[in-house]
Formats: structure tokens, C-alpha cells, sequence
């Protein structure tokens, strides 16, 4: 009967969850979105204006014309942003889009080093598509040091 106890002493069930195979799956999925999450930003690299005020509150997604520091025009409605567009076309896809919706906020981001004249260019683009309110994007200034 010894050997019967033994036996059942020796064959004890663990109750533990191995939870090794959990944390390498969840480091796995970290690494993962540390790795795309910088690649979800899109946009043209334009170096923006430093002035002070205030932001606009949108409930929806506005249009936005970018203008690098080429005085190329790159235009943000979904559609591919990294090609550059004639003012032309750029028109044609504002105009579609205001038709759709008339209250779509236009926005204008363009370099800070860009000529004025090719700001001109692109409000006067977006003026010709049915933008009647143009909103400029900046950064705001650094903040002063007090002495």
C-alpha cells in the first residue's frame, strides 16, 4: 500500500497557467506598432509659419492643399497626397468635393520659405473650386523665456 500512496503523491496536477507564451506574444505585437505606428503619419513635410492663434474646431475632416518648398501643390482629400497636382486639377477635385458637401473647411498649409506668390496661386485655386472661407496652418510660436 506504500507503493499506492507513492504513486499518488507523485502525480500531483499543477493548477498554474504558463503564462511565459503570453508575454512573448504581447512583446511580439509591441515591437509591431512600435515599428508601423510612425509609418501611419502622412502628410508633406512643409516647414510651417510660427503665429499665435487660436485653433478651429471641425467635426469632420477638412481639405487640405499643401505647398512645399518647390511651390509644389499636393492636395489631402484621401487620394494620393504624394504626387504633386497642377492647380488645375486641383480645382476640379476641391470643387467635387465642396459640391458633396458645401461646408467642408479648406485648409492651406504651406512652407514658410515658399514664395508668396505661390500661396496666391493656391488660394486663388481654391477661391475658383468654391472655397469661400480658407483657413492658414501654423505652428504656434515658442514660448518666451521670462527673466
Amino acid at each position: 500500500m506504500s507503493a499506492l500512496n507513492a504513486r499518488r503523491h507523485r502525480r500531483r496536477l499543477a493548477a498554474e497557467i504558463n503564462v511565459v507564451p503570453y508575454i512573448d506574444v504581447m512583446l511580439v505585437l509591441l515591437v509591431i506598432f512600435m515599428v508601423t505606428a510612425p509609418l501611419l503619419t502622412q502628410g508633406v513635410d512643409v516647414q510651417l509659419p510660427k503665429a499665435a492663434a487660436n485653433p478651429i474646431p471641425s467635426a469632420e475632416e477638412p481639405v487640405t492643399l499643401f505647398v512645399d518648398r518647390r511651390g509644389e501643390f499636393y492636395l489631402d482629400i484621401g487620394t494620393k497626397q504624394q504626387q504633386p497636382l497642377s492647380l488645375d486639377e486641383i480645382t476640379r477635385r476641391v470643387s467635387a468635393v465642396l459640391s458633396n458637401k458645401p461646408e467642408t473647411m479648406v485648409l492651406l498649409k504651406a512652407d514658410r520659405t515658399v514664395p508668396y506668390g505661390a500661396v496666391a496661386q493656391a488660394m486663388t485655386a481654391l477661391q475658383a473650386a468654391g472655397a469661400h472661407k480658407i483657413g492658414f496652418v501654423t505652428e504656434p510660436p515658442p514660448p518666451r523665456k521670462s527673466r
